[in-house]
C-alpha cells in the first residue's frame, strides 16, 4: 500500500508561521512589567493604636511636581476639631511655604471620577521646626471642622524629595472642649 510520509520540513514552516508572530507581537508588553503597582502597605511596627488614613497623590517620581492630598473623612473625626497637627518626617526635605499649603472640603475620587477640592476652608497655617530638624505644620480653621458627612483635606503643592522611600505623616486634632490634642491616624507617602 501507499506509505504516508511526514514533511517535516512543512510542518515547521507552519510552527514558524505561528510562533514568531506572536512572539513579536507580545514583546511590547513586557516592558511595562516593572511599572506594577501593589496594593500593599506595610508597616514595621503593627501597633494596635496605629490607623492608617487615606491619601492620593498625582505624581510619585522623585524631584516632580506633585499634589499631595491628606484625607480627613467623616470616620476619621469624632467630633469637632480646632485645630489639626501635621508631624512630618525628617528626611521628607521638600519646600514648603503656605502658599503651596491648603485646606479644603473635597470630593474623594475613585474609578470614574477625579479627586478635587469642592470649597477652600480658611485657616491659618504655621510651620514649626524645632532643634532636632522635625517639622510638623499646625492648621487653625476659621470655625471648627464639624464631624459631618463631608470629607477634608490637606493638600501639598509642592516639588517631591530627592530621594525616594516611605515617608510617614502623623496626624493630630485637638478636639472641641478640650486643651489637649490627640492622634488622628497617620499616612504613609510613597516616593519612587
Amino acid at each position: 500500500m501507499f506509505k504516508i510520509t511526514n514533511k517535516p520540513t512543512l510542518n515547521l514552516k507552519i510552527l514558524k508561521f505561528f510562533i514568531l508572530p506572536s512572539i513579536l507581537v507580545s514583546t511590547p508588553f513586557f516592558n511595562n512589567i516593572q511599572e506594577a503597582k501593589a496594593g500593599l502597605e506595610f508597616q514595621w511596627d503593627q501597633d494596635s493604636s496605629y490607623r492608617r488614613l487615606k491619601w492620593f497623590q498625582k505624581e510619585d517620581k522623585r524631584k516632580f511636581r506633585n499634589t499631595i492630598y491628606f484625607f480627613l473623612r467623616p470616620s476619621d473625626r469624632r467630633t469637632d476639631l480646632l485645630k489639626i497637627n501635621l508631624a512630618m518626617p525628617k528626611t521628607f526635605k521638600s519646600t514648603l511655604n503656605n502658599e503651596k499649603i491648603s485646606f479644603c472640603k473635597v470630593k474623594i475620587g475613585g474609578f470614574e471620577s477625579r479627586t478635587k477640592c469642592l470649597e477652600d476652608i480658611p485657616a491659618d497655617f504655621e510651620i514649626k521646626t524645632d532643634e532636632s530638624g522635625l517639622r510638623s505644620l499646625d492648621i487653625y480653621p476659621y470655625s471648627p471642622i464639624p464631624s459631618n458627612k463631608d470629607s477634608y483635606a490637606i493638600v501639598f503643592k509642592i516639588f517631591n524629595p530627592k530621594k525616594s522611600g516611605l515617608y510617614q505623616f502623623h496626624s493630630f486634632g485637638q478636639p472641641k472642649g478640650k486643651s489637649f490634642s490627640s492622634y488622628l491616624g497617620s499616612w504613609t507617602i510613597v516616593i519612587d
